[in-house]
């Protein structure tokens, strides 16, 4: 067992967890820091592989940060130990001393990728050298010129016979034999001109059906090699049961993500099994350059992601005893609802945190659900808009569905002016700004939200410093857009503010509660058409 490492710090007094973390949200165990930290150490020191993480120079335009990870493990005499790995691959490797091995090694030269690899881009430089070859281009060239030139001719003739038949019917003049014989000439017309360019389709089509061929030779071996990778990638269990990809997400209503299985914890969890180490707590931690698209801060821990990592992660914690996930506990406490302001067409009420706006899959405790309790003469969606569930603040609830509608409206047409407060943790330099990214769902790992702009959203804050004290700074955010967790990315996302906000267990660090609170809300009352507002102060 080579890759297990032994503790440098004395680990003596520390008390091991009884559960497994819920590997999708939790906060590293103490042993799973001690590892983490040792490791950080042994990559700040090490020699054995050169890679830019962009830590001295982030504007490196080769610098590329990378997730590792940690697992806390107990031998068989009950010694503790760790195991590390990485995310994919490092250094353009698969494997180096230090860490666990990949579950398939697809560069293993034993192994049928590389040959595979090596086939398919022979077959693509074929295809391009055909595509690009002179004979080919010219032949394209006259059977399209021709081809256009005939094309239009035809058109041509349709549209003469189409006013001829125009101009018969203004004059009382119609003649059906007229009609069939001029169908009948197309027809003939038609044949004719395909004639004249058969000799430049069949040139055309004979190099055409030869570039085809290679391509669906390439897409067949593309794909052949692909269900064989999935065949490879085989999970381990703590009861030693073995399922590859394709059975894991067999059931599954996404196609298996590209990169599955190679991320920090399947590794980790395969080796463990395979020498029988039992496993006893994780940690995962990103390593350099922050990403310009989800949220990575050097150094932070991070939970494994749901999109590539539950469907296996599911099979292979299979035997162990797993915590219950926190959120679902936390959901499960009674948390009261303040109404602010009642009238016969709207509420307004004062969320606590950690409420969902609208049910959930598993949880079904919403300010929707009480509402309609309340109210259950109330018509209409009621909830106007949505705070994040771990939001705290002023929400708008309508009795009637036209009141929803006018509510609505301002929302879509931007005359509803907000107003949160936010505890970030960090120091802010500049007193106001605008935050401009735009943004789309993770689709490897909802609900997080990343940056991109080739396919986001366009999201827009602006915002406000009010003090700064231990360390921390108040701010207050107007959003003019209302994004998914728009508040919470553009103020933890190295663009944005790049200081998250106090508490933010998904892009920053877990605390008692997430210090985001919807303060204040300006609207026109759908009855009365005067503006009104209303304030619920935060409580940090």
């Amino acid at each position: 067992m080579t890759k297990l490492i032994s503790f440098s710090s004395d680990i003596s007094n520390i008390e091991l967890p009884k559960k497994f973390d819920y590997p999708y949200n939790y906060y590293p165990h103490t042993l799973a820091q001690i590892a983490a930290e040792e490791l950080q150490e042994y990559l700040t020191h090490q020699n054995h592989f050169s890679h830019n993480f962009g830590i001295k120079n982030l504007e490196s335009p080769n610098a590329l940060g990378k997730m590792f990870g940690v697992l806390v493990v107990q031998q068989q005499d009950g010694t503790l130990g760790y195991l590390a790995a990485f995310s994919g691959k490092l250094a353009d490797s698969t494997q180096h001393q230090h860490f666990v091995p990949p579950i398939f090694d697809v560069l293993d030269t034993n192994e049928f990728y590389l040959t595979t690899e090596k086939q398919l881009n022979e077959l693509t430089h074929k295809i391009v050298s055909l595509e690009n070859a002179s004979e080919f281009t010219e032949v394209r060239k006259v059977y399209q010129k021709t081809k256009q030139l005939y094309e239009k001719l035809l058109a041509d003739e349709q549209s003469r016979i189409k006013q001829r038949r125009k101009l018969r019917k203004e004059l009382g003049q119609q003649n059906n034999q007229l009609n069939i014989n001029e169908e009948f000439y197309l027809r003939e017309y038609e044949v004719y001109l395909n004639d004249k360019i058969a000799t430049s389709k069949k040139a055309y089509q004979v190099k055409q059906h030869q570039i085809e061929k290679l391509k669906q030779q390439r897409t067949n071996l593309s794909a052949w090699a692909q269900q064989k990778i999935f065949k490879k990638y085989a999970f381990l269990n703590y009861h030693g049961e073995s399922q590859n990809l394709l059975d894991i997400f067999t059931d599954s209503t996404q196609n298996i993500p590209a990169g599955a299985g190679d991320c920090c914890a399947p590794k980790l969890l395969q080796y463990a099994y395979k020498h029988q180490l039992k496993p006893i707590c994780m940690a995962e931690f990103w390593w350099g350059k922050p990403l310009n698209t989800s949220i990575r801060k050097h150094q932070n821990y991070y939970p494994a992601c749901t999109g590539k990592c539950k469907p296996i992660l599911t099979h292979m914690l299979q035997g162990v005893i797993v915590e219950e996930n926190p959120l679902v506990t936390l959901l499960k406490e009674e948390k009261e609802i303040t109404i602010i302001y009642e009238d016969s067409d709207l509420l307004v009420i004062n969320k606590p945190h950690e409420l969902l706006s609208v049910a959930g899959k598993e949880i079904k405790d919403s300010v929707f659900s009480r509402i309609q309790k309340l109210y259950p003469k109330a018509t209409g969606p009621l909830v106007v808009h949505r705070l994040d569930m771990s939001t705290s603040g002023i929400l708008l609830v309508s009795k009637n569905e036209e009141t929803y509608k006018v509510l609505q409206a301002q929302f879509i047409y931007k005359t509803i002016q907000k107003r949160y407060v936010a505890l970030l943790d960090g120091v802010l330099k500049e007193g106001e700004g605008k935050i401009e990214l735009p943004l789309r769902v993770d689709l490897n790992d909802r609900p997080k939200q990343l940056v991109c702009y080739q396919h986001g959203k366009k999201a827009l804050t602006t915002w406000k410093k009010v003090e700064t004290l231990d360390n921390k700074t108040k701010v207050y955010f107007y959003p003019i857009t209302g994004r998914t967790h728009q508040l919470r990315v553009h103020a933890a996302h190295n663009l944005g503010l790049n200081t998250p906000i106090v508490g933010d267990d998904l892009y920053g660090k877990k605390a008692d509660r997430l210090y985001l609170h919807a303060e204040k809300v300006t609207f026109i009352h759908p009855t009365s058409k005067k503006q009104v507002s209303f304030t619920a102060p935060a409580p940090f």
